[in-house]
């Protein structure tokens, strides 16, 4: 899996410009079975994003279409990740 984190490189209010397109955005990589959560930092400096896909790859192809890249927002920061350990309802993370 791949945990992906945001970090605005811009004011807030240009961020939040672009909040429905990236809301919808996120919304289309979830039905599609990309992401599996996703939430903002707090302090809000940006989100993180949790990605069972593999292929980084295609990750990083679908990373592209994010409004938040597209308009030169973020930064993204890919951190593959294996779970060894967790909690009975995460079990699934377990690869």
């Amino acid at each position: 899996m791949h945990i992906i984190s945001l970090t605005y490189k811009v004011p807030l209010e240009q961020v939040d410009q672009h909040l429905n397109e990236h809301i919808d955005y996120l919304s289309e990589q979830y039905r599609l079975g990309h992401f599996h959560a996703s939430g903002r930092k707090v302090p809000r400096t940006g989100g993180i994003i949790l990605s069972m896909l593999s292929d980084k790859a295609q990750l990083l192809r679908i990373i592209e279409q994010d409004p938040f890249k597209i308009h030169g927002l973020a930064d993204y920061e890919l951190t593959e990740f294996v779970a060894s350990k967790t909690c009975k309802e995460l079990r699934f993370l377990v690869e």
